[in-house]
């Protein structure tokens, strides 16, 4: 498997994870293949930079997410210190 496809897959995976839905509800709103997704998630498919592209617009996200290693632990991170600063200041 290409660690590429593992990021923007892991990378995809914490976007739709994000938004708290399942993979059918998640790609199904943009009527796309809940399954081939599923592949692209898990690292299996070699997805075109086209594909990403126009995924990235239905998703609202940069294309350049999916390509960041850190991506999810840098926001989950952000979130959690966020989320610590809030519970002193309360």
């Amino acid at each position: 498997m290409n660690t590429v496809q593992k990021t923007i897959g892991k990378n995809l995976k914490y976007y739709r994870y994000q938004s708290g839905k399942s993979q059918e509800k998640f790609y199904g709103q943009f009527g796309l293949n809940p399954k081939y997704l599923a592949s692209v998630e898990r690292g299996e498919i070699n997805v075109s930079v086209e594909f990403l592209d126009n995924l990235a617009k239905i998703i609202n996200i940069d294309i350049r997410e999916f390509f960041n290693p850190d991506q999810s632990r840098a926001i989950l991170k952000k979130r959690i210190d966020s989320k610590q600063t809030e519970d002193v200041s309360h």
